[in-house]
């Protein structure tokens, strides 16, 4: 499986596609700008949710259940890398966040 850190993953810009695979509750709390959220929970039922091309980089709290995630997008023939780290480790570092 691949990873990327969130420093790696803030440098790469606006341009990345990201999806957050932690509960509803979780992202309304906070997340990062632009991230796409795909609970785990309901994951494989919503795969036609998920960008059909391009790296899609795949972010939890700190970074189990994207692995999870991870490995199952790239099962199914995705470039999907992990994010370490998460986003308690994205906002430690003062990454930019949505709240609310």
């Amino acid at each position: 499986m691949k990873s990327i850190s969130v420093k790696d993953l803030a440098a790469l810009g606006d341009a990345t596609e990201i999806v957050d695979v932690r509960e509803d509750d979780e992202y309304a709390a906070v997340r990062v700008p632009g991230a796409r959220s795909i609970p785990l929970s309901r994951f494989v039922q919503s795969i036609d949710e998920v960008p059909a091309s391009g790296t899609i980089y795949v972010m939890c709290a700190a970074g189990g259940r994207s692995a999870q995630a991870t490995t199952y997008l790239e099962d199914q023939g995705y470039d999907a890398v992990n994010v370490t780290g998460g986003i308690m480790q994205w906002q430690d570092e003062g990454h930019p966040v949505n709240r609310g």
